[in-house]
């Protein structure tokens, strides 16, 4: 869909959605296992709590008049930038090639970047195709104000970014530069490591060509990118935070308030995170095999789906199969065009079963990830008729064996019957379903399953014809 095409652009960015909390979260879940018993002496005192082992950057003259040019932030604070810059360089083991303006930003001032920037392009028509879209699919409802949504939600979550087409850290800053701030700094920070040693836009095809064609290996790189500075933050966070910031981030955690990302659509809320969760644990698996050294292999051998991302096992020996839908614009008629075209992969196909806007039509978590595990491939197209806002969605996926598509074929049915009742087997034997304003029916031959949503039978049955 147009709207994940663009998110994927907006994080590439570096956008971060309350990595703080997101990552004390981690912290206090996972093995790393925070405590009280840092691994140095506590202070009270931010500066004295600072391990003394040297960690300053040394810098070129170059390097350093460009600091003294762009050093409009009070002295100390920049002080504490540099510290932390030079300590993620530390543990990241990538080099910095050329300073980065910092900037810290008042939550009015993020929401006009959001406003003029980020979203400055995606028109309200183009919101109301993807929710047409979305809606079909289940995951929104009809008419949501999806524009407007995502404006107060990134509003609302972004802790900090990092632009790389100026160059410039963005951080939000609350009553001081406290634990958040600086947990926030270390993740942006990596970022600009990962763009001056790898190149994100060009180096790693995270831009807007590259992520139109594929939107699905955008996906896995993102979450490639976030998973490694999300790594980074709390490997920082364990060794440099003082107990001062340990318990700022603490009290953030604590007072959050998220009244928009509590309102959102399910799967919003799955998918924005998921570049920093599913992305965190995909990192965590390479460092377990050889730290840092595996983890920067992986940025010259990119991961190109959700698939691997989710079962990190499975990269990189485990690539999509393409999948090639026919040309429908022939047979549909002028009125119609090729709106989108894409991969669907195994992240998306789980929260269409899964994390549906109504909850009454949700699969269980463990039934729907099974289905969707057996992905090995797919191809979506969904066609537009502008003159009546009529949509024709297809989804063909080849399964890894002919048991995952028996399971999938399983749950999707049952998905289905959920949400607009019993199939009736009325086209061709198939099973059916009707709608609203829609007749969707779902075929399966093989290792090959194919889902078919159309304004009406007559339409469907002329799609259908074109896949024997």
């Amino acid at each position: 869909m147009k709207n994940k095409q663009t998110k994927y652009i907006l994080l590439s960015c570096g956008v971060i959605l309350v990595v703080a909390c997101l990552c004390l979260g981690v912290i206090l879940l996972s093995g790393l296992g925070v405590s009280l018993l840092w691994p140095f002496e506590f202070k009270e005192d931010a500066e004295a709590s600072i391990p003394t082992t040297e960690t300053t950057l040394p810098v070129t003259p170059e390097v350093s008049e460009l600091q003294e040019e762009q050093n409009e932030l009070p002295d100390e604070l920049f002080e504490i930038l540099l510290q932390i810059e030079s300590e993620v360089i530390q543990i990241r083991g990538l080099d910095q090639t050329k300073p980065v303006e910092k900037t810290l930003i008042s939550m009015s001032e993020l929401e006009e970047i959001v406003t003029n920037d980020f979203f400055l392009e995606y028109s309200d028509q183009e919101a109301e195709q993807d929710v047409l879209i979305l809606a079909a699919l289940g995951l929104l409802p009809e008419g949501f104000n999806l524009r407007d949504f995502y404006l107060d939600l990134y509003s609302e979550q972004i802790a900090g970014f990092y632009d790389d087409e100026t160059e410039e850290i963005y951080v939000v800053q609350g009553a001081e530069f406290g634990g958040s701030e600086k947990l926030t700094y270390s993740h942006e920070f990596t970022h600009v490591l990962q763009d001056q040693v790898y190149d994100l836009e060009e180096g790693l095809g995270l831009n807007e060509e590259a992520c139109e064609l594929d939107s699905e290996r955008c996906a896995a790189v993102q979450a490639l990118i976030e998973g490694d500075a999300t790594y980074t933050e709390i490997l920082w966070f364990q060794t440099y935070a003082s107990r001062e910031d340990y318990f700022d981030v603490m009290q953030t955690f604590d007072e959050l308030e998220s009244p928009i990302l509590d309102t959102a659509p399910p799967f919003m809320a799955s998918d924005l995170y998921f570049p920093y969760e599913k992305g965190y644990v995909f990192i965590e698996y390479l460092y377990d095999q050889d730290g840092y050294d595996a983890v920067d292999l992986a940025y010259q051998n990119p991961p190109v789906s959700t698939e691997q991302i989710l079962h990190p096992e499975k990269y990189p020996n485990d690539v999509p199969q393409d999948v090639a839908l026919p040309d429908l614009i022939d047979v549909l008629g002028n009125e119609w065009q090729l709106f989108d075209q894409n991969v669907m992969g195994e992240w998306y196909t789980y929260l269409i079963l899964n994390q549906a806007y109504e909850e009454d039509y949700w699969l269980s978590e463990q039934t729907a990830s099974k289905a969707a595990a057996g992905w090995g491939g797919d191809s979506y197209a969904v066609y537009l008729n502008g003159n009546t806002d009529e949509i024709v969605f297809i989804n063909e996926v080849a399964w890894d064996t002919l048991a995952d598509a028996e399971e999938f074929a399983e749950a999707f049915e049952d998905y289905a019957d959920l949400r607009w009742g019993d199939s009736k087997d009325e086209i061709e034997g198939n099973p059916t379903w009707y709608g609203d304003n829609s007749v969707i029916i779902f075929t399966r031959d093989g290792d090959h399953t194919l889902w078919l949503l159309s304004p009406n039978d007559t339409i469907l049955k002329t799609i259908l014809s074109e896949f024997k």
